[in-house]
C-alpha cells in the first residue's frame, strides 16, 4: 500500500524532526520514570497515577508512530520562484467583496494553522486556489454557503 505524501516546508520538516527527537529521547524517559515510580507505590490495579502514566505513554507512542510515518513519506515544499500560479508553498492574497484582503500560505495539512494564515492545500479554500492565477475568481463551499474570492497577489 502506498503511503500518503506529507508535504512540508523546510521549517515544518525541522519542527517535526525536533518534536520526534524530543518525544523519543526526553518525554519517553520522563513517562517511563513516572510509571516506574507508580509501580514502586505498590498495587497498580487501583493506582490512578499509574493509570494516567500509562495513558500518557499510549498517547506518546501513538504520536511517535504518526511522526515517523509522516517523516518517512515527506516531500519538502520548495519555493520555486514561480508566482504565476498558486502552488504548494505560495503565499496568496485574496479578497472577498466587501472585506479586507487576506494573505495565506499554502502548506500541506501537517503544517496547516489557519489562525496563523497557513492553510492546507486540501482545505476547501486551498483546493479552490490551487493552479489559479492573479485576477482569477474562485469559489469554495463553507458550512454557511459558497464564498467567492478574487486572487490579487501570489508570492
Amino acid at each position: 500500500m502506498t503511503e500518503k505524501k506529507t508535504f512540508l516546508t523546510p521549517e515544518g520538516h525541522r519542527k517535526l524532526v525536533e518534536e520526534l527527537e524530543y518525544l523519543t529521547t526526553v518525554r519517553r524517559a520522563e513517562i517511563a520514570k513516572i510509571i516506574h515510580e507508580a509501580k514502586m507505590d505498590g498495587d497498580v490495579s487501583e493506582n490512578a497515577g499509574y493509570d494516567e502514566a500509562r495513558r500518557q505513554q499510549a498517547f506518546l507512542e501513538g504520536r511517535i508512530m504518526t511522526l515517523q510515518a509522516m517523516l518517512e513519506n515527506v516531500e519538502i515544499i520548495q519555493a520555486n520562484g514561480n508566482h504565476d500560479m498558486v502552488d504548494l508553498g505560495s503565499r496568496v492574497t485574496v479578497v472577498e467583496d466587501g472585506f479586507d484582503p487576506e494573505t495565506y500560505a499554502i502548506v500541506g495539512s501537517a503544517e496547516a494553522d489557519p489562525t496563523s494564515g497557513r492553510i492546507s492545500n486540501a482545505s476547501p479554500l486551498g483546493k479552490a486556489l490551487m493552479a489559479h492565477k492573479v485576477g482569477d475568481r474562485v469559489s469554495f463551499s463553507t458550512p454557511n454557503g459558497t464564498i467567492e474570492v478574487k486572487i490579487t497577489a501570489i508570492e
